[in-house]
Parts: structure tokens; sequence; C-alpha cells
């Protein structure tokens, strides 16, 4: 039989002393020294430090994200097409496609030959690094062709990957005839390349695919690309596509073929923005570049 337990008792604990609370406040006190009044920053430094931050953060941005795409909003004093305000004294228009343009409507786009700035030329991304073919580039090759838009195709370089093996599966990939724009190298990065190596591998590009086509490829890169980094004077043998955005004119003082001068065109026939492009001639001089 289980005996039953005895409940305890609880006594309630004798509360502080006075005194122990007086103790206790006293110590806090000791611990919580006062800052000398020459050590206080006064308000206005406080503020005019505040406002320095300010400036130095809104100057950044502007810089960083306003200051590249200010052109767009400028007033456009000369004529405006496709969304944007087109580059004076050229005649000659064309685009530059790839797989992000999706499907095209060839014939919409083949009517801007009736227009007040006819696309005449079309460049399309056919290959890329040393195994990968853009997804849309025979459907676009083939479209330009059948809708009688003179057609040129690009390569986009990868600086990592072997110049020679690059070279070798754009010319697998691409059959240009009598008619067609000599291949494009799209430069854009240099990895982890020095300037000399870099050089180095499009030159390697460049002659590979030279002695292939009979033609010297042009070379497509941005106007800082190119001064940074691709100055060398060998390079100048090779027709030059200067990519160069938002500003009313080509500042290269070099001799220059085609300006890709703006990527948000707006052309009957392409659904999504394009990039567009003008040649530094006359139609007749560009069909002289055209392969025989």
């Amino acid at each position: 039989m289980a005996t039953p337990t005895k409940k305890k008792t609880s006594v309630p604990k004798a509360s502080a002393s006075p005194r122990r609370h007086s103790s206790i406040a006293s110590s806090r006190k000791k611990r919580v020294r006062s800052v000398p009044a020459e050590h206080v920053m006064p308000v206005w430094v406080r503020n005019v430090l505040a406002l320095c931050i300010v400036l130095v953060f809104a100057a950044g941005f502007y810089y960083i994200f306003v200051r590249p795409y200010a052109y767009r909003w400028k007033p456009c004093y000369g004529l405006k097409g496709y969304g944007v305000c087109m580059p004076c004294d050229y005649e000659v228009h064309g685009i530059d496609i790839s797989h992000y343009q999706g499907n095209i409507n060839w014939k919409r786009l083949a009517q801007t030959r009736s227009g007040e700035f006819p696309i005449r030329f079309v460049f399309m991304k056919a290959t890329e690094g040393g195994d990968h073919r853009d997804d849309m580039f025979l459907q676009h090759f083939d479209s330009a062709r059948k809708h009688r838009i003179i057609r040129g195709a690009y390569h986009f370089f990868r600086p990592h990957t072997d110049a020679r093996k690059q070279a070798d599966f754009f010319i697998r990939n691409v059959k240009l005839v009598a008619g067609d724009l000599p291949p494009v190298l799209d430069v854009e990065d240099r990895g982890k390349r020095s300037k000399e190596e870099l050089q180095q591998a499009v030159k390697t590009w460049l002659e590979r695919v030279e002695s292939h086509y009979g033609v010297k490829p042009i070379l497509y890169t941005s106007y800082k690309f190119r001064m940074r980094y691709l100055d060398n004077p060998a390079f100048d043998a090779y027709p030059y596509w200067i990519a160069h955005y938002y500003v009313d004119s080509v500042r290269y003082e070099g001799r220059w073929h085609f300006w890709q001068h703006t990527d948000v065109g707006t052309v009957p026939g392409v659904e999504k923005k394009v990039d567009l492009d003008v040649f530094n001639g006359t139609l007749g001089q560009l069909d002289s570049l055209r392969l025989k």
C-alpha cells in the first residue's frame, strides 16, 4: 500500500533589503560615464557629413545608371525612325539579330525597303564558342536570302576556348555564298586572358577564317573595348563594325564600316527590340564589300 506524500510548504523568500537596492543603483551609476562635451559631434557637422554621403551616392548612381543612357531622353533634332532618333547622313540601314528576336515576319521586314529608312542588310548570330550554334540561325539565314535582304553571319567569341577550334566550328556551320557579307567576329569579353593573349587569339580566328572564305572578316567590338584591348595596328586591316550607343556621332577616329547605334529599335516584322546599324557608305560601296 502506498503511503501518502507530505505536502511541502513553501517559505516565501525575504525581499531584498533597501540597503541592497541602493548599493545596486549606485554601482550602475558608476558604470555610466559621461562623455566630455568636446568629444560630442556638433549637429551641423553631422548634417554636413550626411549631405556629403547623399551627394556621393547620387553622383555614383547618375554616372553608372543614368548617364550612359541619357541619350535616350534627349530631344531628337533630326529624323526619328524605328522608335529612336536616327543618325543623320547615312543612307544604308540594317539590323542584327539572334535567337532572342525569335520568329521574324520577313515579308513585313522586307517591306521597309519602300519606307524612309529601308532595311538593306541583316547580320545574324551563327555560332558561339566552339560548340554552340544559334537555334534560329539556319531559319534566319535562309529567310533573308529568300526575301532578298543582304545577309551576314557572326560568331560570338569566347576567350577561354581555343581560337582555331572556334574558327573551324564557324566554318562548318556557315556556308557563305556570293552576295553575302564577309564573316564577322564579335569580341566583347577578354575573360582571364591578358591583353596580348587576347589579341593573339583574335588574330588566329581572323586569319583562319580569312584563309577559308578568301575575304577579310569584319571585326565587331565596342568603342571602349577596341581602344582598350584591340588597339593593335594589325586589326586596322579588317573592316570594323563599331558598337557605340546613345551618341550623336561615332567618336572613333579610325576607319570604320558599320555602326551599331542602338539596341532598342522597333522594326516592323520583329516583335522584340532589335539592334540598329548603318553602313558608312553608299549602297554601291556595300555591294563591293560582298562576297564575289
